[in-house]
Parts: structure tokens; C-alpha cells; sequence
């Protein structure tokens, strides 16, 4: 499956540099996260950056997903990754109530569970990111 996901299409609109405090990726469609859950792959990256998401949590509503997540470079660090829903669209982003250092490891953590959404669902389409170098990068990977 993951063979497949190097095939994409990323027309994406970068953010202003205000919202670079806010790591993000936005997809122009809802997910369902009921099904995303079930389907979740644990995402183990040793090199060159140790990144560990292992499993989601989904509220009642279907409209929130939180990962636990820990990320090792020079710093240790655990922090939640939020997948939230509207009618429209899907959002990546650090969950507020945790404030990691915005390292390279945070920020490909986000972009390495965007291409699993991207695996699963390839009519999703990236519409607004402020990490596109990091997309690239995993994709590409």
C-alpha cells in the first residue's frame, strides 16, 4: 500500500509566516476517523529521527482524533498530534494542550500521518500546509 503513495498530487497553498508557529496540514475533504482508527497502521521511524505514534483516540462525535506521540532527536519529546473534522475539510496540528519545541522530528511526525491518510484515501488532496518541504520529504521516502 505504501508502494502506492508515492504517486500524489500536493496543490497545496503555503501559509503567511504567522502561521509557522502552527505546524499544519489541511485536506479539502472530511475523514471519517471511525475508519481511520480501524485502519491506522502504527507509524516506527528509527533514522534519522525516532518517531513513535502507535494509536488514536477518537471522540464520541467522530469529529476528533488524538495521537499520542514521542519524538527523540537531541530532546525527548511526547506530545499529541489532533486530526479535527468539519463538514468540509480535515486538519493536522499539534493539539494545543501540548506544546512541543517545533523540531524537524514534530514536524515530519505531522507530515508521516498525512501520507498515511494519503495512502489510504488518495482523493485526499492537501489545500492549505505550512510544512510542504516535509510532505515532500516523506513522500518521496
Amino acid at each position: 500500500m505504501l508502494a502506492l503513495c508515492r504517486i500524489y498530487s500536493l496543490s497545496y497553498i503555503s501559509t503567511s509566516p504567522e502561521d509557522v508557529r502552527m505546524p499544519h496540514i489541511v485536506f479539502g475533504k472530511k475523514i471519517d476517523l471511525q475508519k481511520f482508527s480501524k485502519r491506522f497502521q502504527p507509524i516506527f521511524q528509527k533514522e534519522p529521527i525516532l518517531i513513535k505514534i502507535t494509536t488514536v483516540f477518537v471522540d464520541k462525535d467522530n469529529l476528533t482524533a488524538l495521537l499520542p506521540s514521542v519524538v527523540i532527536v537531541d530532546i525527548h519529546q511526547q506530545f499529541l498530534i489532533e486530526i479535527s473534522t468539519s463538514a468540509s475539510k480535515t486538519t493536522i496540528r499539534l493539539y494545543p494542550g501540548t506544546d512541543p519545541e517545533k523540531t524537524d522530528g514534530v514536524k515530519t511526525s505531522i507530515a508521516l500521518l498525512a501520507k498515511q491518510i494519503m495512502c489510504m484515501s488518495p482523493e485526499f488532496k492537501v489545500t492549505k500546509t505550512n510544512l510542504s518541504d516535509y510532505l515532500d520529504m516523506v513522500m518521496s521516502s
